[in-house]
C-alpha cells in the first residue's frame, strides 16, 4: 500500500480564516481592560485650621498623580458661610454643621464626616465606581488606585487603627450585631460606590450610638486616651461596617505618620501629620496652628524643617524617617507658597519679615522706645509691634503671639511664623504677680472689715445719742404734766404723794 508523501495543499481561503481568527484573539488578550472611575472625597469644617490643610492635600493630590475627581465637603453653619473666605481653595459640596447635635445639643465636630458622606452620597452626582476617603490632615505621595490594591465589590481597603480595641471586647457586642466583622481600620478607606451608599446612614447612626454610649467611653473599651468619647466616629465605622458584614483587606503599605520608621522598600502612598513630630530640635504638631491664619496672610509658612544634608546618616532607619518627616511639612509650605502666588501676593522680596518675640523682649523694646523719645526728636514714621491674640478651645485662657517687624533683609521672602505659646509663663514672674495678686486682695479686705467696724461704731454711738435725748425728755414730761406714763412707776409716786 502507497502512502501519499506529498503535503496536502490548502486552500487559500482557509488559510486567511485561520489567520484572522488569531489575529482577532490576539487582540482582545492585549486589549487593556477599562479601568474603573474614581472619586477622591474628604471631610472639613469652616475655619483657617481646615483651610490650611485643604490647600496642602490639594496640591499633594494634582501632584500624586491621582485619577479622577477630588471633592471636600464642607460643613459649616449659616453664620460660619457668612464669614467664611475659603470657598475657591476646592471643588466643594456645602453641608450643613452637625457639630453641634441638632436634636441631643451634644458637641462633637467629628460626627461631620459620616453625616457629610450621607448628604453628598444622596445629594451629588457620582459617576465613579469607587470612592476614596481621605482626611484633611493627609499628604498624598502616590496614587491610591482599587486596581493596584485589589479592592472590589463586597471587599474595601483601608488602612489599620490598632488602638481600636473596642473591636475585640464588649464594646463590639453592644453596638453590632456581628462583632466577629469588626475590622480595626480607618484613615484611607477605598470602597464601591454601591456599598458607600449602604455603609454611610449605618456609619453615622453607630456614631450617634457610641457617643451617647458615655458608660462605655473608658480607655479599657475604647482605647481612647482621652477617655472623652472622641474616637466615636472611628467606631461608628467599623461597627457599621459590621453590621453589612463587609470585611477590609487591611493594608500596611498606604499611609504612615511622620515619625514612624518606615519599612524598607515601601513606597507609602499618604502622610497622615495627626501625631506631633520631631527631628532633632525642630518639631511640628498639628495642634499648635488651630488658631493661626497661614493662607490668608500673605506668604506665611510653617517654620522649614531641617536641611535634608545636616541629618544623621549613620543610622538608616533614623534617616528615612526623618527624611519624610521634613517632606511632609516642605510639601505645606510648598503648598502655601503656591497658594499665597495664585492669590496675586504682593513681591515677597519687598515684604518685612516677622518673627516670635517674648513679652520681655516687647516691654524692652518700649522702653528703648521711651528713652529715644525722651532725647530725640519723634520722628514721622515709627515700627510699631504686630499683636496677635489668639483664644484656645480648650480653655478660657488667650494666647498671644508678639512679632515684631526687625528684619527687613530682602533675602528673607516669607512670613515664618511661630506657633502660638501656651502656658509658658516665666515661673518667676507669675510666683511674684500671684503674691502681689494675693497682698492686694488680703489689704482689700482689710480696708473692708475696718471701714465696717468704723461704720457699724458711728451707727451705734448715733443710736446711744438718740435714746440718751429720749430719756431726757421722758423725764422732763412726767415731772411737769403727770401724765407721759399712765401705768408706769410715775403713777405709783403720784399715789403715794396724794396719800
Amino acid at each position: 500500500m502507497e502512502v501519499d508523501s506529498k503535503p496536502k495543499v490548502v486552500e487559500e481561503a482557509q488559510t486567511k480564516k485561520v489567520v484572522k481568527e488569531a489575529q482577532a484573539k490576539t487582540n482582545v488578550d492585549e486589549q487593556p481592560k477599562i479601568k474603573p472611575k474614581i472619586h477622591t472625597i474628604f471631610s472639613t469644617e469652616c475655619s483657617s485650621y481646615f483651610d490650611w490643610q485643604t490647600v496642602g492635600l490639594l496640591h499633594s493630590f494634582y501632584q500624586s498623580g491621582q485619577p479622577g475627581n477630588i471633592t471636600r465637603l464642607l460643613s459649616c453653619t449659616d453664620e460660619e458661610l457668612k464669614q467664611y473666605q475659603g470657598h475657591d481653595l476646592a471643588p466643594t459640596h456645602y453641608v450643613p454643621s452637625m457639630s453641634r447635635h441638632p436634636l441631643t445639643g451634644d458637641w462633637y465636630p467629628a460626627i461631620n464626616k459620616p453625616a457629610a458622606i450621607v448628604h453628598w452620597i444622596h445629594n451629588a452626582k457620582i459617576d465613579a465606581e469607587y470612592i476614596v476617603i481621605l482626611d484633611a490632615d493627609m499628604i498624598m505621595r502616590g496614587p491610591i488606585t482599587p486596581w493596584e490594591f485589589n479592592v472590589a465589590k463586597g471587599r474595601p481597603v483601608s488602612t489599620p487603627y490598632d488602638y481600636l480595641i473596642g473591636c475585640d471586647n464588649d464594646l463590639a457586642r453592644l453596638h453590632t450585631h456581628y462583632p466577629e466583622y469588626c475590622d480595626k481600620v480607618g484613615g484611607v478607606i477605598i470602597i464601591h460606590t454601591n456599598e458607600l451608599h449602604r455603609l454611610a446612614p449605618l456609619w453615622l447612626h453607630k456614631t450617634e450610638e457610641v457617643r451617647h454610649d458615655t458608660s462605655h467611653w473608658s480607655k479599657d473599651f475604647t482605647g481612647d486616651i482621652y477617655e472623652s468619647g472622641w474616637i466615636s466616629e472611628m467606631y461608628g465605622y467599623s461597627f457599621g461596617a459590621a453590621e453589612l458584614r463587609l470585611r477590609h483587606i487591611i493594608s500596611n503599605e498606604i499611609l504612615i505618620y511622620p515619625g514612624y520608621v518606615p519599612a524598607p522598600g515601601v513606597n507609602y502612598r499618604v502622610l497622615h501629620y495627626g501625631l506631633e513630630f520631631r527631628v532633632g530640635e525642630w518639631g511640628f504638631d498639628k495642634a499648635n496652628w488651630r488658631h493661626v491664619d497661614v493662607v490668608n496672610k500673605c506668604w506665611a509658612k510653617f517654620p522649614e524643617p531641617p536641611d535634608p544634608s545636616t541629618l544623621d546618616q549613620s543610622d538608616e532607619e533614623a534617616l528615612q524617617r526623618d527624611l519624610l518627616s521634613i517632606e511632609c511639612v516642605r510639601t505645606l509650605n510648598e503648598a502655601l507658597y503656591l497658594h499665597h502666588q495664585r492669590s496675586k501676593c504682593p513681591d515677597p522680596n519687598l515684604l518685612p519679615v516677622l518673627h516670635e518675640v517674648t513679652d520681655t523682649e516687647i516691654k524692652k523694646t518700649d522702653t528703648e522706645t521711651k528713652k529715644t523719645t525722651e532725647t530725640e526728636p519723634k520722628k514721622t514714621t515709627e515700627t510699631e509691634p504686630f499683636i496677635e491674640t489668639k483664644t484656645s478651645s480648650n480653655s478660657a485662657k488667650v494666647d498671644r503671639i508678639h512679632a515684631i517687624r526687625l528684619d527687613t533683609n530682602p533675602d528673607n521672602d516669607s512670613l515664618e511664623l511661630s506657633p502660638p505659646v501656651t502656658n509658658q509663663t516665666d515661673p518667676g514672674a507669675t510666683s511674684q504677680s500671684f503674691i502681689s495678686m494675693r497682698l492686694w486682695i488680703i489689704g482689700l479686705w482689710t480696708l473692708s472689715i475696718f471701714g465696717f467696724i468704723l461704720v457699724m461704731s458711728m451707727m451705734l454711738s448715733s443710736r446711744r445719742q438718740k435714746k440718751r435725748s429720749r430719756n431726757l425728755k421722758g423725764k422732763r414730761r412726767s415731772t411737769y404734766s403727770g401724765f407721759w406714763d399712765i401705768n408706769g412707776h410715775d403713777k405709783h409716786s403720784r399715789s403715794g404723794d396724794s396719800s
